[in-house]
């Protein structure tokens, strides 16, 4: 996670959105007191909109659960949908 100032941010913007994008970087503006402004890439924000969306509601979130115990267990199997 980057932090910067509004001037700092505004002098090197091209360096910003170039480390934000190249290295999947969160940079935070500070804007004084209990404010500030965060920039992420898109790919970053899309990502996390859909953990949101998958976590949004509760049996979304126990699917998810179940699926990741039963890796854990070894209780999970493999299916081919093609054959080759």
């Amino acid at each position: 996670m980057l932090t910067t100032t509004l001037s700092d941010f505004r002098k090197d913007i091209k360096r910003y959105f170039d480390q934000i994008s190249q290295n999947f970087e969160t940079l935070i503006i500070n804007r004084g007191k209990d404010s500030g402004i965060v920039i992420m890439s898109l790919v970053e924000y899309n990502s996390l909109k859909a953990t949101h969306h998958e976590l949004s509601s509760k049996v979304n979130e126990e699917r998810l659960d179940s699926a990741i115990q039963k890796l854990k267990s070894g209780k999970s199997f493999e299916k081919k949908l093609f054959e080759e």
